[in-house]
């Protein structure tokens, strides 16, 4: 069985994705230095699977870590890169830890791997647009200016890693630009566990819904929307995990594309906060009190994605809708209120 690297593997995405890999017959191997995310989590991805995934806790900002993790593992054959700090709002208030954190990581890592083969699949957004043009936004779309400073770090790491690609054709790299994932795994065992305040919407929500927190605020209101609430492309986090899994497989087959390729990993639908407001609702039977403030700096209006060459080229395509989203994350919560992990 291949071994993969899952940087960021107890975080929510990485947590999903090691399921995943493990389901398909891979192996796989979390790096995570745990300031976002909690120890306890492999023991719920063991419920999950069945094994306890191999572990190495430490920061990949600190180099010699990470050539020495490198040189302790020949066997690694696949880096999926998730390992980053990654709000919007915290990234405009603290643009250098935002610098810093996503730079060094990325660059530490690629220059550990730049005498071996390997496949690499990166973290990358749908920040990458900036306010689209044209919805729904393709990967051929512009990369305009980013909103925020982490924004601009995804921005900046893909062009870190096509011109690596150019000349160092032992890479072979995919970045998915994601949408918005939320919703948690069927068996309620692992779901997105935020430390302290959360920065995305559905923890706001399933919090509020559960009694955490006394109200959930929407920011702006008066957006050239259908409601006036800012508008998303909700993505199922198993349903992205899973577009990890392909993107590793076809770097295995050989991407026809080249070393160096994007894909949006998205519904192809648009909902927005008011509409995923009013789903939760519908899936929970709880009513939200909600309350609406000013606009966030770096909020994007409005995108959603063409996910046309993910499901013709990567062969993957979302399969899980909008109320499974919702309910899944409910169930989560009611989870974490009986059984909180530390």
């Amino acid at each position: 069985m291949s071994k993969i690297v899952v940087t960021g593997g107890t975080g929510y995405i990485g947590s999903h994705t090691v399921v995943e890999l493990h389901n398909a017959g891979y192996t796989p191997v979390i790096i995570d230095n745990l300031s976002n995310s909690s120890i306890g989590i492999l023991d719920q991805i063991e419920k999950i699977i069945g094994v306890k995934p191999e572990f190495h806790q430490f920061d990949l900002c600190d180099e010699e870590k990470v050539n020495e993790f490198v040189k302790n593992n020949s066997d690694v054959t696949g880096v999926i890169h998730f390992a980053a700090s990654k709000a919007v709002g915290e990234s405009v208030q603290k643009p250098l830890k935002y610098y810093r954190n996503n730079f060094f990581s990325l660059i530490n890592l690629l220059d550990a791997y730049k005498e071996k083969a390997v496949n690499f699949v990166f973290s990358s957004s749908c920040t990458v647009y900036g306010e689209p043009d044209v919805l729904p936004v393709s990967e051929s779309a512009p990369v305009k200016k980013a909103t925020s400073p982490y924004g601009n770090t995804k921005q900046i790491a893909e062009e870190i890693l096509e011109e690596t690609a150019a000349v160092a054709k032992n890479y072979n790299i995919i970045a998915l630009r994601y949408f918005n994932p939320v919703g948690a795994h069927e068996t309620a065992l692992i779901g997105e566990l935020p430390i302290g305040v959360p920065q995305n919407l559905l923890p706001f929500i399933t919090q509020t819904a559960i009694g955490k927190r006394e109200k959930l605020t929407v920011f702006g209101n008066d957006y050239d929307t259908v409601d006036g609430s800012c508008v998303r492309d909700y993505i199922h986090v198993v349903d992205l995990a899973k577009a990890h899994v392909a993107a590793i497989q076809l770097l295995e087959k050989g991407n026809p594309n080249g070393n160096y390729d994007v894909f949006n990993v998205g519904t192809g639908n648009g909902y927005s906060v008011l509409e995923a407001i009013k789903a939760f609702e519908n899936a929970s039977g709880k009513k939200l009190n909600y309350e609406f403030g000013p606009r966030r700096e770096g909020d994007v209006i409005q995108v959603w994605g063409d996910v046309t060459k993910s499901s013709e080229q990567l062969g993957w395509k979302a399969t899980l809708g909008l109320d499974e989203m919702m309910l899944s994350s409910w169930k989560w919560e009611q989870y974490l209120d009986k059984n909180p992990i530390s």
